[in-house]
């Protein structure tokens, strides 16, 4: 029989696809006051692994991927996910599409999730219309793909940073124990009203 027990605590991570640096800059500022600070802020990556988002935010997009020092509880994920669809909806285009696609995830020590308000196959429902989707697996070493994973997340720079994201955050929880949005512990966290 597996007993129940509270989850451990997440690092959260956000990926930001953006064209203009001053929407970028104006998310991360606010990303950084809600849930931060940051404590990793990759290079601008070029994104050209599909087409898909030209229509609506043009092109030559870029990929930038940040973590946060405070660390989350997974169930978190929901509220932030929420969270960065209300900071895209701030951004919007003279034709109504957005100017910056936020992505939150958690990082553990197995796993890389990312919320999506989509269902498939292979996502978990969370709460609140927003889905769980297991995009990168850690084992024997490394992070392996699955059939499912999008493009950009299975390619070797990225998979680079959320590996060295993933050596920051055992380091965390190694040496610096459960330290929540500013400072809250676990129960604090418990306690709180969402992300």
């Amino acid at each position: 029989m597996s007993l129940p027990r509270g989850p451990k605590a997440a690092k959260l991570v956000m990926s930001f696809l953006y064209r203009e640096e001053d929407v970028l800059a104006a998310v991360l500022a606010a990303a950084d006051g809600k849930y931060g600070p940051l404590d990793f802020l990759s290079e601008a990556l070029p994104f050209d692994f599909t087409t898909y988002y030209e229509p609506e935010m043009g092109k030559k997009l870029k990929r930038r991927l940040a973590g946060f020092r405070p660390l989350i509880l997974p169930e978190q994920l929901p509220g932030t996910k929420l969270w960065a669809n209300g900071r895209e909806n701030l951004y919007l285009n003279e034709k109504g599409g957005r100017k910056i696609n936020t992505d939150p995830g958690y990082l553990s020590s197995a796993k890389f999730i990312l919320a999506t308000g989509k269902d498939y196959s292979h996502r978990i429902y969370l709460k609140d219309g927003i889905y769980g989707d297991l995009t990168l697996m850690f084992q024997k070493g490394s992070f392996t793909t699955l059939p499912w994973t999008y493009p950009d997340y299975a390619s070797s720079p990225l998979i680079d940073l959320i590996t060295l994201l993933r050596r920051r955050y055992l380091w965390q929880m190694k040496n610096a124990g459960f330290q929540g949005p500013r400072g809250q512990g676990a129960e604090d966290l418990k306690k709180s009203p969402g992300a």
